[in-house]
């Protein structure tokens, strides 16, 4: 497998690339607009085609690049089939495998930053049958988890990630690498580290928020951060209304 973290410090957004170099292809998951030429002279520098541009959710702190990117490499732009946006996608469910050669995917819905919010396994059938990483998205980062308050019904919201955390990730190997769309930097949640990488051991055993029962960590997160800056533009633009940007 070829796998390519793209990492924004300023802002605390990661991207990835990965796929089967033997076969040629990959995905791009949670592109950033400032390194959309980036992933596109990466991919042909590997011999690969860019099959499918993944979007974990609707982003809030940063414009998207996965609709132009699949427009430019006639890729799929793939979301979760609860998102809401004006735009074309593919649409993405609880369970369905994506095959990208001898990488496999599998998604995972896991609401509660967002209703669409989904994590993504991944395989390397070069390496072995058990997954060998999960990109977490903005579900679960090192030593945080995501903010439940941006789309409203806070309290519901973080009831759902509690869900999502107990029911789909800490089920998962403990050995298991996990990958999340952003660390320290990101307005998109409190606490995370400046590491940009994990287990699920590792979280399982330091992450405070991860030993929470679901009352108590409604509480926690009931008291949000302050909102990315230009949160309402940069809906509009990621959600397909490009006019009123």
């Amino acid at each position: 497998m070829i796998f390519r973290p793209f990492y924004r410090y300023e802002t605390g957004c990661a991207a990835y690339l990965f796929g089967c170099g033997g076969l040629g292809k990959c995905a791009v998951v949670d592109a950033h607009e400032r390194d959309l030429d980036e992933y596109v002279a990466f991919a042909a520098a590997k011999g690969m085609q860019v099959t499918h541009v993944i979007d974990t959710h609707v982003h809030a702190d940063h414009r998207s690049a996965g609709p132009e990117l699949a427009r430019r490499v006639g890729a799929a732009y793939c979301l979760h089939e609860a998102a809401s946006v004006e735009l074309p996608f593919e649409r993405l469910h609880d369970g369905q495998a994506i095959e990208l050669g001898n990488t496999h995917v599998r998604v995972l819905h896991t609401p509660g930053h967002t209703p669409e919010s989904v994590c993504l396994l991944v395989t390397d059938l070069r390496r072995g049958p058990e997954p060998w990483f999960v990109l977490t998205g903005d579900t679960l980062f090192v030593g945080a988890v995501g903010r439940p308050d941006l789309p409203g019904r806070t309290r519901e919201n973080a009831a759902q990630l509690w869900g999502s955390l107990r029911e789909k990730l800490l089920t998962l190997p403990d050995d298991l690498e996990i990958y999340p769309g952003h660390f320290a930097g990101s307005a998109c949640g409190a606490g995370l580290s400046g590491k940009p990488s994990s287990t699920i051991a590792f979280e399982k055993r330091w992450n405070p928020l991860l030993a929470l029962g679901r009352e108590a960590l409604v509480e926690a997160l009931s008291e949000a951060p302050p909102k990315p800056a230009q949160m309402e533009r940069i809906l509009r633009f990621n959600q397909g209304r490009r006019e009123a940007v």
